[in-house]
């Protein structure tokens, strides 16, 4: 087997030789999975070697391990999270911190970030990840690859780790639109149908940095003419004000009892944990007001198939060596964007268009939900990656 000194920079864990139904449509395709997601008779560290001791062995496959088994798709290694999935930077102080293959002198993004390393870095065909407020969306977009966040609730989390229940989906990465669609066709119901209205979403233009902003706004001329529209008349920061009481009150209710334990935790991230402990419940009714109130206009924009279109990321990947300081500026303007879709519970997917200083930037498109399957048939159409 594999050890962990020698794949670190790489993103993996541990190797595994897991082989599917050799009849199934994802025969021959090679899949890593993170290491929040159940695999039988392997330890679910979740990041943290002491929930992996805690843990044990895991009894049964998740249910999207077995699915993709079941559809024929090849195991192949368990990959590194960020610690308890409770970051976006990528950086893990226990597994190491994965190399970004596009770019070595950038983080590679989180929470995510052993299975983007590993399909960025041709390591694996397809990365199973996880997403809460953008960590399947961002790593795609840091590390120049497909990924999607799909509808909150339409693929089981049975035998996942969770953050913020919420929130939580699966999701994953892939280097090319075909074998998105492949996966989502393994995972997803049939799909419903979209339009062809796009809708630029003007303040995600405006919160990214100018060289992003342009960049993308020349590739979305190829899509013609769009309206722009501004789903938080309020203020995006008021947006995720409410999501974070919100989560921050789930998280702790699914994690406080273990963090109360003492486990060994990266400063950074008992930071984080320290900062959900003092969620009110107060504060998380009246942030579930503002999730109904957005989630209805978000519906009404998004009737009859309507697709937002916005950047993945206000900016490329972070230097690796850059400050916390900076680290969490950036953190905060990237959620601020990532909750569009998140909070609402709605499909996202990213795709790589464009480089800005050298490195990947993403574009995403936000639909209805349900409507998953025809966003990556519509990414397959598109060609503008």
């Amino acid at each position: 087997m594999s050890t962990l000194a020698e794949h670190a920079d790489h993103g993996l864990i541990k190797s595994l030789d897991i082989p599917g139904n050799p009849d199934g449509p994802l025969a021959g395709i090679d899949v890593v999975v993170k290491d929040l997601f159940d695999i039988a008779g392997e330890v679910t560290a979740f990041g943290n070697p002491d929930w992996g001791q805690r843990h044990g062995k895991a009894l049964a496959h998740a249910w999207i391990v077995q699915r993709l088994l079941d559809a024929g798709a090849h195991i192949t290694g368990k990959t590194t999270t960020v610690e308890l999935a409770f970051g976006m930077e990528g950086r893990n102080i226990h597994y190491g911190t994965p190399i970004n293959p596009a770019v070595p002198d950038r983080l590679p993004g989180g929470s995510s970030c052993g299975s983007v390393a590993m399909v960025a870095g041709h390591r694996a065909t397809v990365g199973i990840g996880s997403d809460t407020g953008g960590s399947v969306r961002i790593p795609a977009s840091y590390c120049g690859l497909y990924g999607l966040r799909p509808t909150h609730g339409i693929i089981s989390l049975a035998g996942a780790a969770a953050l913020a229940p919420s929130f939580d989906t699966p999701g994953w990465f892939a280097r090319d639109a075909a074998t998105m669609l492949k996966i989502g066709e393994a995972l997803l119901p049939p799909a419903r149908p979209l339009s062809t209205v796009f809708l630029k979403v003007g303040p995600a233009f405006a919160n990214a940095d100018p060289a992003v902003s342009a960049a993308l706004e020349a590739i979305i001329e190829q899509l013609g003419p769009m309206p722009v529209i501004d789903p938080a008349p309020e203020g995006l920061d008021i947006i995720l004000a409410a999501q974070r009481a919100v989560r921050d009150r789930e998280t702790w209710a699914t994690l406080g009892g273990f963090i109360e334990t003492n486990p060994t935790l990266d400063p950074v991230i008992a930071g984080r944990f320290a900062a959900t402990k003092a969620a009110t419940a107060a504060g998380a009714e009246a942030g579930l007001l503002v999730r109904r109130s957005f989630t209805a206009r978000m519906l009404a924009l998004l009737d009859g198939g309507a697709i937002l279109v916005l950047p993945t990321s206000p900016c490329p990947a972070p230097m690796r060596d850059a400050d916390q300081p900076s680290l969490e500026i950036v953190r905060n303007r990237t959620i601020r964007v990532g909750i569009i879709a998140a909070f609402p519970g709605l499909p996202e997917l990213t795709i790589p268009v464009a480089r800005v200083d050298g490195a990947p930037v993403g574009l995403s498109f936000i639909a209805g939900p349900g409507r998953d399957l025809a966003l990556l048939e519509l990414a397959a159409d598109l060609n503008l990656a």
